[in-house]
C-alpha cells in the first residue's frame, strides 16, 4: 500500500475526487461526476492500491443490475409519454407552487419508503424536469425537492434504502416494519415540513401565488406506454410481495435485483423500441457506480476510516447520528453501515442505536451530493437532459436542512 506523508494513496485519491466533484472544473475543462469517479478508480487500479480480482469483486452486481432494470423502466415511461400522463393524475390538484412542492415531498417521500429511494430517483428525475418546463419553475428547485423527498421519506421503512435493509436484516431489530415506523414516522414528517420551509426560504422567488395551468398531454407511443404500465405494476406488486414475505418471516430471497429485472422484462421482450430504450438509459451513472465500488474497495482495504471510528464512543445517539452523517459523505452510506453495524453489535448496541444508525446514514444524503446514491442518480440523469445541480447549490440548502434533521431525530430518539 502506497503512502504519502503517512496517508494511504487511496485516501488522497478519495479526497481529490471529492474536491473535483465539488469544483467540477479543471481550467477550462468541465468535468462530469462519472468522469471524476472513473478517474479515481483508474488511479487506484493502475497504482496497485487494489488488485484486479479485488476490484472486480468489489463491484456490487446486485446494485448494477437493479439500476439497469429500473433505468429501462424509467426510460420507457419517459419515452412513451406515460410518465407525464401519470403525473397529471397524481399532481393535478396542486393549485400553486407551494402545493406542488408539498405534494412532491410527501408523495415521493411516502413512495420511496415502499419502492426504495433509488427507484423513485430514477423515475422522478424526468418528471421533475417536465414539471419545471411545463410550469416555468426552476429546475434546481424541482431536482432539490425530489432529492430531499426520496432521501427523507425512505428513513421510515426497512426497505426504503439499501442501508436500512441491511440494518433490518442484520441488526437484530425486532419487527422492523413496526419499529422503524413507530420510532421514525413522526420526526420524518416534521423533517419533510422543515424541508418545505427551507426550500421556500432559498427559492422564495419561485413561490408565486399564480395558479398552475394543468393540462393532459397525449401518450406518444401507446404500445410502449402499455408495456411501461405493466412493468411498473409488476415492480409494485413484487415489492408488496417482498414486504409481505418480510413481515411474515418467510425466508424467500426475493432480491430487489430480481424485482427490477423481472419488471423490465415486458419492455425488453415485447417492445419494438427495446434497443432505443436500452441505448438511451443512463449509462454514465452505471459507470459511476462501478467506479465508485472500485475506489471505495481500495479505501476500505486501507483501514484508515475503521481506525478512526474505533476511537469514538459508538453507543452515544448523538455520536451515531454525527458519525453516520459525516462518514457517509466520504465512503457512502451502505459500506459505512456495513462497517459500523457489527461494531455497534459488538459494543452491545440496542435497537435504539440501530434505528439511529438508519436515520443518520440515510439523512446524510441531504447534506452533500455524495451522501446518497439517489442524489448522484438524480444529477446524472438531469445532466443527460441538459440540467444539473452543482455541489455548492446543493450544500447551501443541505447544510441547514441536515442540521435541523439531525436535531429532530436526536430529540425523538433520546426520549
Amino acid at each position: 500500500m502506497l503512502e504519502i506523508a503517512g496517508v494511504p494513496l487511496s485516501i488522497l485519491v478519495l479526497f481529490a475526487v471529492l474536491i473535483l466533484i465539488a469544483v467540477r472544473q479543471v481550467g477550462n475543462v468541465k468535468l462530469k461526476i462519472w468522469q471524476i469517479m472513473l478517474f479515481g478508480a483508474v488511479i487506484v487500479f493502475v497504482t496497485g492500491e487494489i488488485a484486479p480480482d479485488a476490484a472486480l469483486s468489489s463491484i456490487n452486481a446486485d446494485v448494477m443490475l437493479f439500476l439497469f432494470g429500473m433505468f429501462i423502466i424509467g426510460e420507457s415511461l419517459f419515452q412513451s409519454g406515460y410518465l407525464s400522463h401519470l403525473s397529471h393524475r397524481l399532481f393535478k390538484r396542486a393549485r400553486n407552487v407551494d402545493q406542488m412542492i408539498l405534494l412532491i415531498l410527501f408523495v415521493f417521500g411516502f413512495l420511496s419508503a415502499v419502492l426504495m429511494n433509488d427507484t423513485l430517483a430514477i423515475i422522478g428525475t424526468p418528471l421533475m424536469l417536465y414539471f419545471a418546463k411545463k410550469f416555468e419553475i426552476s429546475s434546481k428547485l424541482m431536482l432539490m425537492t425530489l432529492a430531499i423527498a426520496v432521501t427523507t421519506g425512505s428513513v421510515i421503512s426497512p426497505i426504503g434504502n439499501p442501508q436500512n435493509l441491511l440494518i433490518a436484516l442484520s441488526g437484530d431489530v425486532e419487527n422492523p416494519f413496526v419499529t422503524f415506523f413507530v420510532r421514525l414516522a413522526v420526526p420524518t414528517i416534521i423533517n419533510l415540513f422543515l424541508a418545505f420551509l427551507i426550500l421556500r426560504i432559498f427559492f422564495r422567488d419561485e413561490f408565486s401565488v399564480d395558479e398552475l395551468n394543468h393540462y393532459q398531454e397525449p401518450i406518444k407511443d401507446p404500445k410502449l406506454a402499455f408495456l411501461s404500465k405493466v412493468s411498473l405494476l409488476v415492480v409494485i406488486s413484487l415489492i408488496i410481495l417482498k414486504v409481505a414475505l418480510f413481515a411474515l418471516s418467510i425466508q424467500i430471497d426475493l432480491r430487489l435485483t430480481y424485482i427490477a429485472l423481472i419488471g423490465a422484462a415486458p419492455i425488453v421482450f415485447f417492445s419494438g423500441q427495446r434497443f432505443r430504450v436500452v441505448r438511451n438509459i443512463d449509462w454514465p451513472t452505471l459507470i459511476f457506480f462501478a467506479s465508485m465500488f472500485v475506489l471505495m474497495g481500495s479505501v476500505w482495504s486501507s483501514g484508515f476510516f475503521q481506525a478512526s471510528i474505533g476511537d469514538t464512543n459508538i453507543l452515544s445517539i448523538p455520536m451515531v447520528l454525527g458519525v453516520s452523517v459525516f462518514m457517509s459523505q466520504l465512503v457512502s452510506n451502505v459500506p459505512f453501515v456495513a462497517l459500523y453495524l457489527p461494531m455497534l453489535q459488538f459494543a452491545g448496541g440496542s435497537s435504539n442505536e440501530m434505528i439511529a444508525l438508519a436515520a443518520g446514514s440515510t439523512i446524510a444524503g441531504n447534506l452533500f451530493i455524495f451522501g446518497a446514491a439517489s442524489n448522484v442518480i438524480i444529477i446524472q440523469n438531469a445532466e443527460k437532459r441538459g440540467e444539473t445541480l452543482k455541489f455548492l447549490e446543493f450544500a447551501k440548502i443541505g447544510i441547514p436542512l441536515t442540521i435541523a434533521n439531525v436535531l429532530v431525530y436526536w430529540l425523538f430518539l433520546s426520549i
